[in-house]
């Protein structure tokens, strides 16, 4: 699963393996950190012509190194991307001379050990979660909305997962049906309707669109339980069934209220996610 933590408020791409017990860190990422690079791209060309160099010489820290699938920065598309786990994290640190190289070994060690307690006690992971929220200035009452969709959605993935859809691609897939099914747009239009490019599309939701994504998502995970579908096109057509749920349920929300579901707020006006007055008539 891939995650984006921060350091010093720049994100760095991460990926979790169970399996291992072991974060993996962009390189990428680490290195533009270390370097102060101006862009990705600067990033990019210090670390190859540093793992060139260290491939000369024999160095264990090539390698060790490995690519995983994670999003791009440029486009969100999920790209091969090298990643060190932390101990190449720290070697790397070795390698590139940086005033930050401490405060970020402090960081790392931070990084694992918050994980190892989430483990042991997922509360804290949502207190963390909240607490992220809290500290960009969402309201109580949309973090407690945002944090459960977190968990809805989870259990919606683990059954894709069982009914043997493959993670990535075909998630996005189905998302996509599931959103369209309730809102009529896709996730991409959804996100160019609320003016979004990399941004996260749920964190830049209202409470009342949250609340229809989740039962969509409810509605789903609920009708796979029961009917059990194999692979991606069965699993497709519980998902817009799901959304259909969700459709009916906005048409009588609209109808009832005068006012449209779809809001074009985001982020930007964190004060206004919360459906306290209307924003625009439905179409």
């Amino acid at each position: 699963m891939s995650n984006i933590k921060l350091f010093q408020e720049q994100k760095i791409r991460t990926a979790w393996n169970a399996d291992e017990e072991e974060w993996y860190f962009s390189v990428v990422d680490v290195v533009a950190v270390l370097t102060d690079s101006i862009d990705h791209q600067t990033a990019r060309k210090y670390w190859n012509k540093l793992k060139q160099r260290l491939g000369n010489e024999g160095s264990e820290l090539v390698t060790n190194c490995h690519q995983l699938k994670m999003p791009s920065p440029r486009d969100g598309k999920n790209y091969l991307t090298d990643v060190l786990p932390t101990k190449g994290i720290l070697r790397l640190i070795q390698s590139i001379p940086s005033p930050k190289a401490e405060p970020f070994k402090v960081w790392l060690a931070q990084v694992g050990s918050e994980r190892m307690d989430e483990i042991a006690d997922p509360e804290k992971a949502i207190i963390r979660g909240a607490d992220y929220y809290r500290a960009k200035g969402y309201s109580d009452g949309w973090i407690n909305q945002r944090l459960r969709t977190i968990e809805i959605r989870k259990k919606l993935t683990d059954e894709w997962r069982a009914s043997g859809v493959q993670e990535g691609k075909e998630y996005a897939i189905l998302t996509n049906d599931l959103m369209r099914a309730w809102s009529g747009l896709s996730v991409q239009e959804y996100k160019e309707h609320k003016g979004l490019t990399k941004e996260n599309l749920r964190d830049n939701m209202t409470d009342i669109e949250l609340i229809l994504t989740s039962l969509a998502e409810i509605t789903t995970t609920r009708l796979s339980q029961r009917e059990h579908p194999q692979g991606l096109e069965e699993s497709q057509h519980v998902a817009k069934r799901g959304g259909a749920v969700a459709r009916r349920a906005r048409e009588d929300f609209e109808e009832t209220t005068g006012e449209s579901a779809i809001s074009a707020l985001n982020a930007e006006d964190k004060a206004l996610l919360e459906t306290t007055k209307p924003d625009t008539k439905p179409e």
